[in-house]
């Protein structure tokens, strides 16, 4: 208490944390400088970063008339280095050292604990640092003059020699072939300073522009440094309970984590495995097996496990293939890593991979040429990719490694119809990466059939074929008399009579419908349920009641308004895609099942408060027509209705406008100078 009395608390200062220029804010550490370089009149003549590296370099001018500055000097530097010719590749044209370059390197590499602070007005504001880099001057047009100077030494050492020795002996040469690079050998390769230095070379620079610390842009982004907002919910980080912040203050001992005895890596007992949550153990299995039927996987997670929470995981991290879980391409590849073989980047094994296993979904049988033409990757990828899901046959191809799971297909028809739906988006994505053609949409089943006369008779074939029939038969009929108790449960006066069921035959539109069936064989000239025709309501077996249409529209309209109030602008393929997306998530049975097409969705878009923005987008290009169609909200309630309004016409005269002219034509129509960061909320 004495100590207390002795030492007063003189004054509390709020602290805020600012989040503008998160990861971005980064500390230079300059040098001393020489007397011949100031604050004031140091010019930054260019700078370049490479972003990975963190490696910046920084061309700064000297003050030539500055006193202290030695003329004499910097004349000599400049004759060693570029000579007495002067081009566009010298370095001083002035024939003086008029500039310096610096070169960074990082100070400190975990910079978390490190932050910017602003005192203003009693209030503290602190921007985490994303990197400190220390500046250091750069010698390397000393290097320059010493290779002019060899250069120079040898091309007198040449004029010097004599005829007879300027003519070359015969030299016999030994031609050595190299052996294949084993994989410890490559790995040591990848590890070496050379081949480090060699990745780091690689990198381009990016060309950065300077402005001064009285520069009115340097000015508005010190702004930044304050938090713009106030309030608790901003600053949640620094609200920290007593245990809390002592725990921070003194973490717990980690000696004992240490002594443990370190397993590899890719080791991991089931008595540990078990100990881990149910989805980092499902994780850890699909990416070790990679290939696994869910009847396998429940026993590994050991009795008592429930199948929902299973199957509502396994979905996190698999795909189904011919009703087995093969473990997704993300898993095995995450981000920012690169092929063992070939060192290209993860998300383009992704695609490559994705496109193997969409393959598998319509076919056992994938020929690994055909996936190297279309993924353009080296065959050593295309292996590993083929070897995670499927068994080589000679003469055949390479087979599917798991026979069809049928009981778990029959057991689960909504998950089935779920990864159906995702696996229609992950085919619309490869279409427009690889220029995919019909011959590569298609399943070889003829061609197949062709080829092996004698594998399947007549017969065979007929049973198959009833077999089939009968199978999709009793799926209807389960599916028909699921809608008939739903509609009698919600409205009894709709009534369907069964023996007026029959089939209506028309003929389908021209307009391209979206494919939201889960079986190829139940269309029968209808698109999702529902006839393509414009003015066509009729559903599979009759007519829709009034109830059950006006249900589908509000189902459809709650869609369209909460999409185009998350993203005010969409084009009609995004907008299909996230209602592909958005039907996979809900359960069977459920209303918007019945069908919708193109023209209900277009139509429901208009009726919702959104516009058609007629884009002039160039004749030359390469978009689909539904990436053509623009569709915005137009009013959305909030203060920015009458900015997005004028943004939206200039995006009707013009594909590609310039922010200068976004912001006049936003002061000219609403009367008000918008500052930058309500200018980006509005393009955002």
């Amino acid at each position: 208490m004495a100590n207390e009395e002795d030492d007063p608390i003189i004054q509390e200062i709020d602290v805020f944390l600012a989040r503008s220029l998160l990861e971005k804010l980064y500390l230079f550490q300059y040098p001393i400088r020489p007397a011949s370089m100031t604050y004031d009149d140091v010019t930054h003549l260019s700078a370049k970063i490479k972003p990975k590296q963190q490696k910046v370099e920084l061309e700064m001018a000297i003050d030539t008339l500055n006193p202290n500055y030695c003329r004499s000097k910097g004349e000599q530097i400049a004759l060693n280095v570029d000579g007495t010719c002067t081009d566009e590749t010298s370095t001083y044209s002035s024939k003086l050292m008029d500039k310096q370059t610096f070169c960074s390197s990082q100070a400190a590499s975990n910079v978390s604990r490190y932050a910017a602070a602003v005192y203003k007005k009693g209030e503290l504001h602190l921007t985490p640092l994303h990197g400190i880099l220390q500046l250091r001057p750069s010698f390397t047009y000393l290097d320059k003059a010493d290779a002019k100077h060899r250069e120079r030494e040898a091309a007198n050492e040449g004029g010097d020699s004599s005829q007879d020795e300027a003519e070359d002996d015969v030299k016999q040469i030994t031609v050595r072939f190299s052996r294949p690079e084993t994989e410890q050998a490559r790995q040591r390769r990848v590890q070496s300073y050379e081949f480090l230095q060699k990745r780091q070379a690689e990198e381009h620079w990016v060309h950065l522009h300077y402005y001064g610390l009285k520069d009115s842009r340097s000015e508005h982004e010190r702004q930044y440094l304050f938090s713009q907002g106030h309030g608790l919910a901003e600053n949640t980080e620094l609200i920290k309970s007593p245990s809390e912040y002592l725990m921070m203050l003194m973490p717990p001992s980690v000696e004992e984590e240490n002594d443990k005895p370190m397993a590899p890596s890719n080791v991991l007992s089931m008595a540990q495995l078990r100990t881990l949550p149910l989805a980092d153990q499902i994780k850890i299995l699909m990416k070790n097996v990679k290939v696994m039927p869910f009847a396998n996987l429940m026993s590994l997670l050991g009795s008592g496990t429930d199948s929902t929470a299973v199957l509502r995981c396994i979905q996190q991290v698999a795909m189904l293939v011919q009703g087995n879980w093969v473990v997704k391409s993300d898993v095995l590849y995450p981000k920012d890593t690169s092929s063992p073989h070939s060192g290209v980047p993860a998300e383009v094994l992704c695609r490559g991979r994705d496109f193997v296993m969409w393959k598998f979904t319509q076919d056992r049988w994938v020929v690994r040429k055909e996936v190297a033409a279309v993924t353009k990757l080296c065959p050593e990828d295309v292996k590993d990719f083929l070897e995670h899901m499927s068994v080589a046959r000679i003469n055949k191809g390479w087979e599917f490694m798991l026979p069809y799971d049928e009981d778990f297909v029959k057991k689960h028809p909504d998950i089935v119809q779920r990864q159906h739906m995702l696996w229609m988006g992950i085919q619309a994505k490869l279409e427009k990466v690889y220029n995919l053609l019909k011959e590569h949409l298609t399943p070889k089943k003829q061609e197949a059939q062709s080829a092996h006369p004698l594998l399947v008779s007549g017969e065979q074939r007929v049973n198959m074929a009833k077999a089939k029939v009968k199978q999709n038969y009793g799926q209807l009929e389960k599916e028909f008399q699921k809608q008939k108790a739903e509609m009698k449960s919600s409205d009894t006066s709709a009534k369907m009579d069964v023996s007026n069921i029959r089939i209506k035959e028309e003929p389908v539109s021209d307009e391209e419908p979206m494919d939201t069936s889960a079986y190829e064989g139940m269309n029968n000239g209808i698109v999702n349920g529902l006839h393509a025709e414009e003015d066509s309501t009729d559903s599979l077996n009759g007519h829709l009641p009034g109830g059950c249409i006006d249900r589908v529209a509000q189902e459809l309209k709650a869609f369209v308004s909460s999409t185009f109030k998350k993203q005010f602008v969409l084009t009609l393929s995004e907008l299909k895609r996230l209602f592909n997306l958005h039907l996979a998530s809900l359960p069977p049975g459920h209303t918007l099942f019945s069908g919708i097409s193109d023209k209900m969705l277009q139509d429901m878009v208009l009726d919702t408060g959104c516009k058609q923005i007629l884009v002039p987008f160039p004749p030359q290009t390469a978009a689909s027509p539904d990436e053509l169609k623009v569709y915005a909200l137009w009013e959305a309630g909030d203060t920015y209705d009458q900015h997005r309004q004028v943004l939206l016409e200039l995006f009707s005269k013009n594909y590609r406008v310039r922010r200068n002219v976004i912001q006049n034509q936003l002061s000219q129509e609403c009367g008000e100078d918008l500052n930058k960061q309500e200018v980006d909320r509005v393009l955002k």
